[in-house]
Parts: C-alpha cells; structure tokens; sequence
C-alpha cells in the first residue's frame, strides 16, 4: 500500500468557483497545491516533483511525463481523455483515471429545458416584453408565434447509455415517444438506422462520444431527411453536427430550430456560423449544461475516491489499464 502522495491541480477553476468542497480531497494528499489555470509553458514546471496531478483541459503529453518520472497518477477531472497522452502514461507505469456520469441530472434537465425553449418560443415571447410589444397590445395576451406541445412528439435519440437514457424518461413525463437510434458501426436490433430514425421523429437529442464515426454525425444529408419544422437538440459534443450545414438548415426554414450547449471549437472562434444572430430560432448555451453545484461537487468526490482507490492498490476508473 503507498502512503498519500504529493499532488497539484492545474487547473481548478474550470471546476470550482469557489463554491465547492475540497477538504476531503485534500486531507488524502500529502500535499496539496492548486492552480486557476495552467498555460501548456507552465505545465512542465508546476508538475515537478508532484506524484499526481489533476487535470480538466490542461494537455499532459509524452513530454511531460518523461520529464517527471516521479508522477504516479493522473486524474482527470472530466470524463473525456483526449488531453493526457493514454498510450504514454502506460508505457510511463502512469495510472490514469477519469470521472463518469456525474452530470446526468445536470445534462438531462439542460436538454429538455432546450426543447422547452424552443417549442415554446420562449426567447421570442421574452424579448417582445423586454420591447414592449404586450404592453402596447390590445388584448390581454401575445400569440405572435407559434406555440407547440411536446406532449404527441416524438424524440429520437442518438446515443443509449446513462445520459440518453435519462433524457428519455424526462422527455417520456412529458408524454413524448422516444425511439433510440443506432450509431453508425453500431448497429443493434431494434434500433433504426440513422436514415430510417431521421422521418420518424419531430426532435434529435444527441448523446453520443465523438469519434471518427460520429464526427459530421449529422450533416446535410440527415438535415434533408429530417420533418420539416423538427427541431435539433446536441448536448453531446460540438463535432457531431457539420455547423455549416445546420445554419443552411435553419436559415431555409426546413428546421423549426436548434439548441446547442457545444461548438466544433470552444471556446467558439469568431466564424463560426452558428453564432451568427441573424439564424432564425437558434439557441446557444456555452458548453454549462453540465455545471451544477451538485455535479461539480460529484466531480470532486469522484477525484477523492479515484486518490484514495490509487492509494489502496485498487485504483477505479482507470482509462488507460
């Protein structure tokens, strides 16, 4: 069994605003130190002499670690991987671990409160108060756009694991039909095709990882085969949508709208289509559906017990074994 080890955090405010507790990570370290953030020319430096560093965005690479034979373990405080060098850490005797499926609620609140927004029209209907149009109004209510229900919808999901599957109970309360997708490569039985799901249902929820398969998930080709007036919802990752291909889209009025809480580059590069605001019925959220206090705070909990694990001999969550 080793004892508690040496560790930094490079990056603690893409995590912690100050309103998280920390003690518990801490108290299982033999020292502690923590960095708002980390620029890739500051890395090297602040990894010295650590034995394990926790890391959200800041790139840890084969350089790195060659660098410091003496860190052990890397926590990664986000479920994606592609910022540490796996292959690396493995050929390092580094052992690497992640956080998994701690913003679930967060997420699935986030990706119905999109459909609601837009169904709703509820940006629209706000900024004719804040103009003034109810209170010029001859009667009591605006009805200047249209209104729908999810209730009789029908929502297609691309991506089946706790996430997907959150977001189909939630949308199932509001008396949605969900059918679940296949992936490309993935085919399983029961489960359409993209281009059999794609007619079928009046809202796309995507939930899937990013991989060679899924990039440009959706472009043109699935836009066209989608009911006109249906709307588009990604709270899964920028790439999956081809964003030129979504502002034709909705600027030709085939969709009746989108909700993207992630972009192909973020943060976003000045550019890119989407954040145009002159795109009809287009909502876009800066990558936060997933931010809660309480998700955050699992985040820690899950870096606690991953430490804590690597410490007893058993480590969980490990990405690279």
């Amino acid at each position: 069994m080793q004892h508690s080890l040496s560790t930094v955090f490079l990056d603690r405010a893409t995590l912690d605003l100050g309103d998280l507790d920390l003690r518990a990570l801490e108290a299982a370290c033999a020292s502690f130190t923590s960095y708002p953030g980390t620029t890739p020319e500051q890395a090297l430096e602040r990894l010295a002499g650590q034995q394990v560093a926790i890391t959200n965005k800041v790139v840890i690479d084969r350089a790195m670690m060659q660098a410091n034979p003496q860190l052990k373990l890397i926590l990664i405080a986000a479920t994606g991987t592609n910022n540490v060098d796996l292959q690396a850490a493995r050929e390092q005797g580094v052992v690497v671990c992640n956080c998994q499926a701690y913003g679930t609620p967060a997420v699935a609140q986030h990706t119905l409160m999109l459909m609601l927004v837009l169904v709703t029209r509820f940006e629209s209907y706000r900024q004719a108060v804040r103009d003034g149009a109810w209170q010029r109004s001859s009667q009591f209510c605006l009805l200047d756009y249209p209104i729908g229900e999810l209730s009789g919808r029908t929502l297609g999901i691309l991506g089946y694991g706790e996430l997907g599957q959150a977001v189909g109970r939630l949308a199932e309360a509001f008396g949605m039909r969900v059918l679940v997708g296949a992936l490309p490569g993935r085919e399983q039985a029961g489960r359409p095709a993209l281009a059999e799901l794609l007619p079928q249902i009046d809202v796309l929820s995507l939930h899937c990882p990013l991989t060679e398969q899924t990039r440009d998930l959706i472009g043109a080709q699935q836009l066209a085969l989608m009911k006109a007036g249906s709307l588009l919802i990604n709270t899964g990752r920028g790439g999956l949508v081809n964003e030129t291909a979504l502002a034709a889209a909705l600027r030709s009025g085939h969709l009746g709208g989108a909700a993207c809480d992630v972009l192909s580059v973020e943060p976003p590069a000045e550019g890119n289509p989407l954040l145009d605001d002159t795109l009809p019925n287009l909502v876009i959220t800066p990558h936060s559906a997933w931010g809660s206090r309480e998700a955050r705070q699992r985040i820690v909990g899950q870096l606690e017990a991953n430490l804590c694990s690597f410490i007893a001999g058993a480590p969980q969550r490990q990405v690279n074994g």
